[in-house]
This record gives structure tokens, C-alpha cells and sequence, in this order.
């Protein structure tokens, strides 16, 4: 196993890795291995510290980012718990598995993602009203604008607002809530695994939520799904280029 220290991780040659990502990689699995559930208390740092052979300052960051993410609790004074999560799915056993930097986990997200997002966009160009589209186009613009502007909260603003105002046209609330609770653990592998970049492929993204919008706005089911299905693979393609670069050079 991977040990994590102060200043990073070993790995394949070339490879970097700072060492509270590990940490925080490592403290997930502990949760899933030890069976903790959401609610449950967790180890103290201290504690962390020393089954992880790893300094307490790099489990403190580790724990930061897990509390960031919706993932760990800490209370003053009472210690971590692993946060509770009472979604329409029960999305906490969704969390309790799902380890942002395992790339096989990534890519089964993304598939989850590519199921979940034809069939919504499918679905809203059949059932969308006139406010609907509305939202969907107001978000495609949020996001132009953000990229255009270089402002990264604002285009992630649009990215989510997009998907989910998609989500919303198709009338079924299980999509939308399926839908937000993958865009909550993609979030979570962009803040550990890639430090929240969003590669090269803003400017595509951009374009692709237009044609989303036009074929749903048109009344062109076949063609939504079509257009969903081309951006979530170019999105995903854009997370194996960042990983590449990242453990690669």
C-alpha cells in the first residue's frame, strides 16, 4: 500500500502525488473497510495519524477536504463522524463505496452518468415547458459566459445548473435526483483527483450544452439523447487527458 507523507507519495515513476490526496483517498477506504455509516464516529486524527503512518498536519488537510466534500463531520470538541447523507436515494451508500480517485470508480460513474443523462434529455424534449427551456437556456449562457470571462465558478455554476435544469424537464424526480447526487460525487473526484481543474474542454462543453438545448428545445428526442451522449464522453475523455498529465507529465 501506498504510504503518504508530509510532502507527497510514491508511485509509478514520474508520478506525483500530494500526500494529504492519499491521505484523504485512504481515510475513505478505512470507512468503507471498517463499516462505519453515516452518523458513526470516526478515529481522531491522532488516531488517523498513526494507522495511516502518516503526520498529523497531512491528516488534518485530508480531513478538510473529506468535511469540504460532504464527506467526514467534524464537531469541536466531540471529534469526526462520517457525515449523514438522507438523499432521495440513499445516496450515503452511494458515498460509502465510491472512492474519488479510483479511476475505475470514475469511469462507472460516468457511465452511470451517460445512462442517467440521455434518458433526461430524451425525456425533456418531450415533457419540457416554455419556463423549463427557459432555465436550460439561461444556464448554457451562465457558462459561456464563465468561460469566456475566465471565471471557473461561474462556469461550473452553468455546468450544474445545466444538467440539472435538463434533469428537471424530463418530470421524473428520480433522474433528477440520480442526477445530482452523480454531479455531487464527480465534484468529489474533481477535489481530490484533479484539484477541481477542468482540463481543455471547457470551450467544447460550451457548444455541447447548445446543441442539448436546441434539439430538447425542438422537440427532438433522439437527438438530445445523441448530444448528451457526445458530451458526457468528450467530459470524460477530458478527465483521462488530465489524469495522463497529471501522473505523467
Amino acid at each position: 500500500m501506498v504510504e503518504a507523507t508530509a510532502s507527497g507519495a510514491a508511485g509509478p515513476v514520474g508520478s506525483y502525488r500530494p500526500g494529504y490526496e492519499v491521505t484523504a483517498e485512504r481515510i475513505l477506504q478505512l470507512i468503507a473497510e471498517s463499516g462505519l455509516r453515516p452518523g458513526d464516529r470516526m478515529p481522531t486524527e491522532k488516531e488517523l495519524a498513526e494507522r495511516l503512518d502518516a503526520s498529523r498536519s497531512v491528516v488534518r488537510e485530508a480531513v478538510k477536504i473529506l468535511s469540504a466534500i460532504g464527506r467526514v463531520r467534524a464537531h469541536k470538541g466531540r471529534g469526526l463522524y462520517v457525515a449523514d447523507d438522507d438523499g432521495m436515494l440513499g445516496s450515503s451508500r452511494w458515498g460509502g463505496f465510491f472512492l474519488p480517485t479510483d479511476l475505475d470508480h470514475v469511469y462507472m460513474l460516468f457511465e452511470f452518468r451517460h445512462i442517467q443523462e440521455t434518458a433526461a434529455s430524451r425525456l425533456a424534449a418531450t415533457h419540457a415547458t416554455p419556463a423549463e427551456l427557459r432555465a436550460i437556456e439561461t444556464a448554457v449562457d451562465t457558462c459561456r459566459q464563465g468561460h469566456l470571462t475566465g471565471q471557473a465558478a461561474l462556469f461550473d455554476r452553468g455546468d450544474d445548473d445545466f444538467h440539472l435544469a435538463v434533469a428537471l424537464a424530463s418530470h421524473n424526480q428520480f433522474l433528477v435526483a440520480s442526477v445530482r447526487e452523480s454531479r455531487r460525487l464527480q465534484r468529489q473526484s474533481s477535489t481530490i483527483g484533479l484539484h477541481g481543474t477542468v482540463g481543455g474542454h471547457a470551450a467544447e462543453a460550451v457548444e455541447e450544452h447548445a446543441a442539448i438545448y436546441r434539439a430538447i428545445r425542438d422537440g427532438r428526442p433522439e437527438e438530445a439523447a445523441r448530444a448528451a451522449a457526445v458530451h458526457l464522453d468528450n467530459t470524460l475523455e477530458d478527465y483521462r487527458r488530465e489524469i495522463q498529465r497529471r501522473v505523467f507529465g
